[in-house]
């Protein structure tokens, strides 16, 4: 079994308050491998006549919701991708600080949202998990805001509650980052009044919500050159994650379609005005680059 962050089905049961994402190799080799494969095709379906909800499990597969995806945009493959030196415009090289624990993001990811915001002056996100994006946006940006549910309602939600209480772990240890509490469902982001440079959408990573979140950061918060970076666009560097890619694509103008990239080696999708040379996405890829990584541990 598999669980990964971000994945939730109101027809799903809560199980230990995470939401969970099983897929169906892993379903099947829960049944004793001493069976044949007709047999264990037998017992997956006797499971799911028992838990029907078992079956949105399935129809959430990612090799699914790319069939879906390819039949409403049969002209993507994926956006087209940008390396992190053009990005930088010249040789990438970022420090960062990260926890290397289980959600987070990879190295390139935080570094890509430190590059982005060297010359702008306003940042905000949804979602502030342990607070490491921010946190390193902030050594560039001292306008910065994050926004996540409240303690109290993610408690209320079922999460568990230790889970709750590390939200904002690290980034509430800088006073000039604002911490905003609030479910996007129903949170006034017209009340904010205000336009940022740089925006990340890093919370539910849900079809729905990766929509609404970007339909209303588009409405209420953007300006001309604002850039806005999606996490989880991709479940790693090779693999596009295709429920959130449609999300992104639907919630968008066709016109803004062509604004959108993959920077390469993260798991990330970027919209700018600004025009880069680009790439065409490929799996399994060939390396283009080697990563220097020196690693250096300071108490917490």
């Amino acid at each position: 079994m598999k669980i990964q962050k971000g994945f939730y089905s109101n027809n799903l049961p809560k199980i230990s308050n995470f939401r969970l994402l099983i897929k169906l190799e892993d379903f099947l080799k829960l049944i004793p491998p001493s069976m044949t494969k007709l047999q264990k095709l037998k017992n997956a379906i006797q499971y799911i006549i028992k838990q029907p909800s078992l079956l949105n499990i399935i129809l959430d597969l990612n090799d699914i919701r790319k069939q879906e995806f390819q039949k409403k945009y049969p002209q993507f493959l994926s956006l087209p991708e940008v390396s992190l030196d053009e990005i930088s415009g010249g040789n990438f090289e970022s420090n960062i600080d990260l926890c290397i624990l289980d959600g987070g993001s990879l190295p390139t990811d935080l570094a890509l949202l430190k590059t982005l915001s060297k010359g702008k002056n306003s940042y905000f996100e949804i979602g502030t998990w342990r607070g490491e994006s921010v946190w390193n946006v902030a050594k560039e940006i001292d306008d910065c805001t994050t926004l996540n549910l409240s303690k109290e309602e993610m408690e209320a939600m079922g999460w568990n509650k230790r889970y709750a209480e590390l939200h904002g772990i690290l980034s509430k240890k800088n006073p000039k980052i604002l911490h905003l509490e609030g479910n996007t469902k129903t949170y006034d982001f017209a009340g904010l009044n205000k336009k940022y440079d740089l925006i990340f959408i890093d919370g539910d990573h849900s079809y729905e919500m990766v929509k609404h979140d970007t339909e209303k950061v588009f409405q209420h918060l953007v300006h001309d050159e604002t850039v806005v970076v999606w996490h989880d666009y991709a479940y790693n560097p090779e693999k596009i994650r295709y429920e959130v890619f449609k999300a992104i694509l639907d919630a968008l103008p066709k016109e803004l379609h062509h604004n959108l990239y993959h920077p390469q080696n993260t798991m990330c999708a970027i919209f700018t005005k600004k025009k880069y040379k680009t790439s065409t996405f490929e799996s399994p890829k060939t390396p283009e680059v080697l990563f220097e990584v020196k690693l250096k541990s300071n108490q917490f």
